[in-house]
């Protein structure tokens, strides 16, 4: 009993860790845009005004700031608002990134988790190379291989597959590109960690069942990399849907996502407010889900074990 008194402080010291590091950096910010959000800036430069009355002891939220989200100045319809249009180019853009990374990088970490172990360092470390190089370097790398004048394009005309340049730069396919290569890491070391511990001689037992490779693969292999599947779509999904620098250095007029749209309010318009109501509302887009989400397969897991 004395030692176990005496390993609660520490237990509550590594479980406390966690928990300060998110409430200082996440959940005080979050109150913040939350504040801001329901601030009515009139002409002021700064957003940091009180949202109560001080006569009446009332709170005075302006609520506009979430209703012009979805609702079109215009005609009043809902939601046929460019906001509503960004939020929903960004999902659907952050959502082939993860899909795209997921079948790129599945074949690389499965790679990796059945190579010799002494050539995993090197492998992992080829992967990790890239976060080296600055992030906006990269992207503008990126600008000169797809240019009309990059090398994509000199290549294509110096093997006589294109009489001129293709346009590649400032569309869908930039976009994708860029943001496939910038979060592809992302995706396999989370894929690595999870198929490194698989028992191989899973599938060994599946082939003398008389399976056949894919089968075993698909009915083996990817349900018990089922966590590391999941931990890598969100870890790419959920930076992408709020991504700022690629969709800006290589998108064009037609892709813009979210985050250029709240920093085009914050800093050009110096609405923020509205800002804020806008990163509020993509915030709620990526935690509601994955709390439903996590509820749920604990529920399940519960059970499962019950």
């Amino acid at each position: 009993m004395a030692q176990l008194s005496l390993s609660m402080p520490g237990r509550r010291l590594v479980i406390g860790v966690p928990y300060a590091w998110l409430v200082v950096f996440f959940l005080l910010p979050f109150l913040i845009l939350l504040y801001i959000s329901f601030v009515d800036m009139g002409s002021d430069i700064h957003p940091f005004k009180p949202i109560w009355d001080s006569t009446t002891g009332l709170l005075k939220l302006k609520y506009e700031n979430y209703w012009s989200i979805f609702r079109n100045s215009e005609d009043g319809a809902l939601f046929q608002t460019i906001y509503i249009e960004a939020y929903l180019r960004s999902i659907w853009y952050a959502l082939c990134t993860a899909v795209l990374c997921l079948a790129i990088g599945y074949p690389f970490a499965y790679f990796i988790a059945r190579s010799a172990p002494s050539a995993r360092p090197a492998l992992l470390m080829m992967v990790m190379l890239p976060f080296w190089t600055s992030f906006l370097l990269r992207v503008y790398a990126w600008k000169g291989i797809l240019a009309d004048q990059g090398v994509v394009n000199q290549v294509l005309m110096a093997l006589g597959l294109t009489s001129e340049p293709i346009q590649m730069l400032y569309t869908n396919v930039s976009m994708l590109v860029g943001m496939t290569y910038v979060y592809l890491p992302f995706m396999v070391l989370p894929l690595y960690a999870n198929l490194v511990k698989m028992d191989f001689r899973l599938l060994e037992a599946a082939y003398d069942l008389g399976t056949t490779p894919f089968k075993a693969f698909w009915l083996v292999t990817v349900p018990l990399s089922k966590a590391g599947i999941v931990a890598g779509f969100m870890l790419v999904f959920i930076p992408a849907v709020g991504e700022f620098v690629i969709p800006s250095l290589l998108g064009g007029p037609e892709n813009i996502m979210i985050g250029r749209v709240v920093w085009d309010e914050m800093f050009t318009s110096n609405n923020w407010p509205r800002a804020t109501a806008l990163a509020v509302v993509m915030i709620a887009l990526i935690i509601v889900p994955l709390a439903v989400y996590y509820h749920y397969t604990g529920d399940n897991d519960t059970s499962g074990k019950a």
